[in-house]
């Protein structure tokens, strides 16, 4: 589920400013750095999950204010530069700061042990991430479906220019619209922190899964997102199982089939 949300706000900023954030991944890391040091600092779990993403989000802000919306009018080639450039500044600001040491916060005690369902057992903490996962999803539904906000975000998303001409103001909506999306990175890497190992080089991994999940959802579809990472989440658990040795490469696999049978993705919309 910390997959989907890192894919979703890796689509939402795609679907709606048109831009391919590298550096997205380095947010996700960034959520997990900050929750870790505030469960060093408060011994607060829950304390971690607000700050964290809300830490990042206002790293969003500095990003997107102070850097990308200088380089919308530029050519993609700028914009995928400079969100590399901030991958590794992200990262050697970790090293700096932190160490290149990987780091285990342990699981809340409140979330340690298992449930027994049917002939399964299902540790606790992963089935607390799909509940949050669960209602992020519905909450991000109802933001974008049942709010004037979302509303603006969609016809935004939709036509740029016919939003603009209607009095949009498309600069404060990109700022919100990428805060979100760092605050879903952020969110995913805190949630992360308990069951993957902190380190430096862990943002590029997702993005580079999270670029899968969204090229096989459709470029800007959250339900595509939802979808390709429940894909892939089903390729590893099962590759693992029947094919360890390919494992890795199933999901590589099915997203060239997509590409080559519906480029535009699962749910993508097809550029006209």
């Amino acid at each position: 589920m910390y997959l989907w949300l890192v894919a979703a706000g890796l689509s939402l900023i795609f679907g709606v400013m048109r831009v391919l954030n590298f550096a997205h991944g380095s947010l996700y890391m960034l959520g997990a750095y900050f929750a870790w040091v505030v469960v060093r600092v408060t011994g607060s779990f829950w304390l971690a999950l607000l700050i964290g993403p809300a830490v990042v989000a206002g790293v969003g802000w500095a990003m997107e204010f102070g850097f990308l919306r200088r380089v919308y009018s530029a050519p993609e080639a700028f914009q995928l530069l400079l969100t590399f450039a901030f991958v590794l500044m992200f990262d050697d600001a970790v090293k700096l700061v932190f160490g290149p040491v990987y780091q285990s916060p342990p699981t809340p005690a409140a979330l340690s042990g298992a449930f027994v369902l049917g002939r399964s057992i299902l540790p606790t903490y992963h089935l607390f991430i799909l509940c949050v996962g669960a209602l992020v999803g519905l909450g991000l539904w109802f933001f974008l479906e049942k709010t004037s906000f979302g509303l603006v975000i969609r016809a935004t998303a939709a036509d740029r220019e016919m939003a603009r001409a209607l009095g949009v103001r498309s600069s404060r909506l990109f700022t919100w619209v990428f805060i979100l999306g760092a605050a879903l990175a952020g969110l995913g890497g805190a949630l992360s922190m308990p069951v993957r190992a902190i380190s430096p080089g862990m943002g590029e991994f997702i993005i580079i899964e999270a670029f899968v999940v969204v090229v096989l959802g459709g470029l800007g579809s959250l339900r595509g997102a939802f979808v390709g990472a429940l894909l892939i989440g089903l390729l590893h658990a099962y590759g693992l199982l029947f094919m360890p040795v390919f494992e890795l490469a199933l999901g590589y696999l099915a997203m060239a089939a997509v590409l080559i049978v519906r480029p535009w993705g699962l749910f993508g919309a097809r550029e006209s």
